[in-house]
């Protein structure tokens, strides 16, 4: 049995569905040649050749597609990523030169049965946002050719969107792997710094690159991201994932929002409705707005290319640059060329500035669980976009440019399409960001977000997002959050209570108050520096008595546990709804000396009387 393949959907659970029923993996990888080679857009460099694809095919060749978890899989590389044996010229011909071997991330992912199918164009030396800044032609929008496309992964993003590769590997500095996905109604993950491998990867600022991951879905994102996350020991920027901790995105959230005041769309109205409806979706998945000031966040992203950063560009390039300069096209050159006069001690001085903005900027993950922006608050045509190249760009940046240096995961998702205005009709998106290391949960709520849109279109193809899997249906019923422990407390670790902060300062955040079942009675204990209370369940004589529960990190529970004194412990308690939860009991010869307060059923009650 075979699919049709010219309707056939590029987003991974489909390609899985044709090649369970029998499609032959060359079929499809032929038709993804076919697709490739009606580019008009200026999204490739480089398409390979049958001859480049088949080492690539062939390696597949007699193996069962359910045992690579990218069997198959069609994808593009930005042409700043080595792909062995294919120039990388990083936008620019004169710079290129030929590698020997594949970046580590792309081995990763072909070892995992992926097939690269060509180098995608960018902004030369990814230095912009726009990508018309290529020697290789304007990259043009998926949707509407007149206008950006988004950059400096541009060629990335649209052959991902037209449907001609599955996903494709960007790079985001500044927002490059966000700002494309965006006008492309891509979703577009800019993973926390040094979880991708960056060997093989041709630097814009290093200390703050991350390579960046293009997919139909954040379902596909995942997947993606799960194969190519590995500790690379060549690369001195490499981190090794960590738990992620509290697992927001199935909420109750808090997510924090922009003050109005903070909010720019530069003119653009369609996009200020759009924001709003985002605003209302998270609502609608369980999240509660915070208003918080996004000032020391812009402060952080002039230091990008005010600050000495800039300097970073200019040492990637140095000798080329040095010796080549008019090779390079003139609004890259200026801003390389900018970090020529840094010195040391603006490097210092710029570095002590983001360690205090980060103190500030952190400090507003006390509040909340992400952060909602919009990715840009507006999109340009390419002749508008050439005719004012700096000052067009640095808007695009407006949202985009402090996420790497707080170090910060973010997540680009679709939220719509304009419906007035000079872009009616073309996509648009919000970024959803977090502390490091939350890649995870951000992509889970991001799927959650673009999943509540009525049939969105999968990039700008005629796939329907509704025919494909959500992230986590494929767990068991019942499946809790991974990497998390739910506890409840009905005591001094109440919310505003004397031991509280032994929750807090463990990143535990509180999902409710609620009951206990009728089965517990309730003591004051005697003695201790802090006032406690104990639960005991009985066979009779019991009450509900109020709770509240809070989600921990699983890698802190035992320290949380070990903090408890005795007679106290962690058991299960049992609630009012019938279900079970890890939560304070007392052992019954704990209760000798103390007040039952039964009655009252509830610690905050008591210690209101007992004043």
């Amino acid at each position: 049995m075979t699919t049709n393949l010219q309707d056939l959907s590029f987003d991974l659970a489909s390609l899985r569905a044709a090649y369970a029923a029998g499609t032959p993996v060359r079929a499809v990888i032929a038709e993804a040649m076919r697709r490739c080679a009606t580019d008009a857009h200026h999204a490739f460099i480089h398409r390979l050749t049958d001859a480049e694809i088949e080492p690539y095919v062939a390696h597949l060749d007699g193996v069962d597609p359910a045992s690579l978890p990218l069997y198959g899989v069609p994808f593009a590389i930005k042409d700043n990523i080595d792909l062995a044996h294919i120039p990388t010229t990083a936008g620019c011909p004169e710079y290129a030169y030929t590698p020997g071997e594949s970046a580590f991330l792309v081995q990763q992912l072909i070892a995992a049965g992926a097939v690269p199918l060509g180098k995608a164009n960018l902004d030369q030396f990814a230095t912009g946002l726009n990508g018309t800044r290529s020697p290789y032609g304007a990259c043009r929008n998926a949707f509407n050719p007149d206008f950006v496309s988004g950059g400096s992964s541009a060629g990335s993003a649209v052959s991902v969107a037209k449907g001609w590769v599955s996903f494709s590997l960007g790079t985001d500095t500044a927002g490059s792997g966000r700002v494309p996905a965006s006008f492309n109604n891509l979703v577009g993950l800019k993973p926390t710094i040094g979880l991708l491998s960056a060997t093989g990867v041709v630097p814009a600022c290093r200390s703050v690159d991350t390579v960046s991951i293009f997919a139909l879905t954040a379902a596909d994102a995942q997947a993606v991201l799960a194969v190519a996350a590995v500790p690379d020991e060549a690369d001195a920027f490499s981190r090794a994932a960590k738990p992620f901790g509290v697992d927001f995105s199935a909420g109750p959230f808090r997510f924090g929002v922009p003050r109005p005041q903070d909010l720019n769309f530069f003119g653009n109205d369609a996009a200020v409705e759009l924001f709003a409806q985002s605003i209302e979706r998270l609502h609608a998945l369980g999240g509660t707005a915070v208003e918080i000031d996004l000032t020391p966040f812009l402060e952080a992203a002039r230091l990008l290319y005010e600050g000495p950063w800039v300097a970073e560009r200019y040492v990637a390039i140095k000798d080329f640059i040095d010796a080549q300069p008019e090779a390079v096209f003139p609004p890259v050159r200026t801003i390389i060329e900018g970090g020529k006069t840094k010195t040391a001690a603006d490097a210092f001085a710029a570095s002590y500035k983001l360690k205090a903005l980060k103190r500030v900027c952190d400090a507003v993950w006390k509040d909340v669980d992400c952060l909602l922006t919009p990715t840009a608050g507006t999109i340009y045509r390419i002749a508008d976009m050439q005719a004012d190249p700096i000052r067009l760009n640095s808007n695009l940046g407006y949202y985009t440019n402090f996420m790497n240096l707080l170090d910060y995961a973010a997540v680009a998702v679709p939220a719509g399409f304009q419906a007035e205005g000079d872009a009616q009709g073309l996509p648009w998106g919000v970024t959803l960001a977090a502390p490091a290391f939350k890649d995870v949960p951000l992509l889970r709520l991001a799927d959650r977000f673009h999943r509540a849109q009525a049939a969105l279109s999968l990039g700008a193809t005629s796939a329907k997002l509704a025919d494909t899997p959500a992230i986590g249906t494929d767990l068991p019923k019942g499946s809790h959050t991974a990497g998390t422990v739910k506890v409840a407390v009905c005591g001094a670790h109440l919310s505003g209570l004397p031991l509280n902060w032994q929750l807090t300062q463990r990143g535990a955040r509180l999902l409710g108050a609620v009951q206990s079942a009728p089965e517990y009675k309730f003591y004051a204990l005697a003695g201790g520096q802090v006032q406690r209370p104990g639960m005991v369940r009985v066979n009779e004589g019991g009450a509900a008595i109020h709770m509240e529960v809070w989600e921990l990190p699983a890698e802190h529970f035992g320290s949380f546990v070990d903090g408890i004194p005795a007679p106290l412990g962690i058991g299960k308690v049992k609630l009012a709804d019938g279900s079970w939860v890890s939560g304070f009991v007392c052992e019954a010869v704990g209760v000798e000396g103390g007040t039952e307060i039964t009655e009252l059923g509830s610690w905050r009650v008591w210690l209101a009387r007992a004043r």
